[in-house]
């Protein structure tokens, strides 16, 4: 299976640890030296299952928008977006725990309009205020009949926000547009005459599940 990028560093740290440690624990003899080496070793598969980046497959179609990330919907509600969308839209709230994948995709093909990093607070990921304080990474995505917003969203223990798309760049729908580490939370903004196919508590996958359609389209 893939890992994602961000990960490499982590995974390369616990597993030198690991060597050093079992070669000293070899010479020296210490147990505490040997129960280091392998708290190192599982540390690596660890993080090595954390940052892992499967492939997607499932529908596609212009008329669909796909979950933008793995985890469980704890929220459905229509909102007001001033920044991108400015207007009323319909806002579906995924959290993802540390054994979710973190990798995010676009829900729709299109051409990224929007990108605003905003500094904030590290409130539970899953706290209504969370959307509007925490420290978050907004991407607004031009699907050419229509837009929508997705949101990455620090939590309190996932504390960086990687976003791997720019203002101008062309997405496919189920590419991958950024990652957040160790928990976290992604809103995604959709029109409201959008027909939501998921209700809270569902849980749902990056690049397969369908959040929701949009009417009198095809595929």
């Amino acid at each position: 299976m893939a890992i994602a990028r961000e990960g490499y560093v982590f995974i390369a740290a616990a597993s030198v640890i690991a060597l050093v440690g079992f070669v000293v624990a070899a010479v020296v003899g210490s147990w505490v030296v040997w129960l280091a080496s392998y708290i190192a070793v599982v540390l690596a598969l660890a993080f090595a299952f954390f940052f892992r980046d499967p492939e997607r497959r499932g529908e596609r179609g212009a008329h669909l928008i796909l979950a933008p990330a793995d985890g469980k919907v704890v929220q459905i509600t229509e909102v007001e977006e001033p920044n991108y969308l400015r207007g009323p839209a319909r806002r579906i709230s995924i959290f993802l725990s540390l054994f979710d994948v973190h990798v995010q995709r676009s829900p729709a093909a299109g051409v990224v309009e929007f990108r605003r990093h905003q500094p904030g607070k590290f409130l539970a990921a899953w706290a209504e205020r969370a959307s509007l304080e925490n420290e978050q990474t907004s991407i607004g995505i031009n699907a050419g009949h229509y837009r929508l917003m997705v949101k990455q969203i620090a939590g309190l223990v996932a504390q960086r926000i990687v976003t791997y798309v720019d203002e101008g760049t062309r997405v496919e729908q189920g590419d991958r547009i950024g990652l957040i580490r160790f928990g976290s939370r992604v809103d995604t903004f959709i029109p409201l005459d959008a027909e939501v196919r998921v209700k809270p508590g569902d849980r749902v996958y990056a690049g397969r599940t369908v959040l929701a359609e949009l009417p009198g389209s095809g595929p």
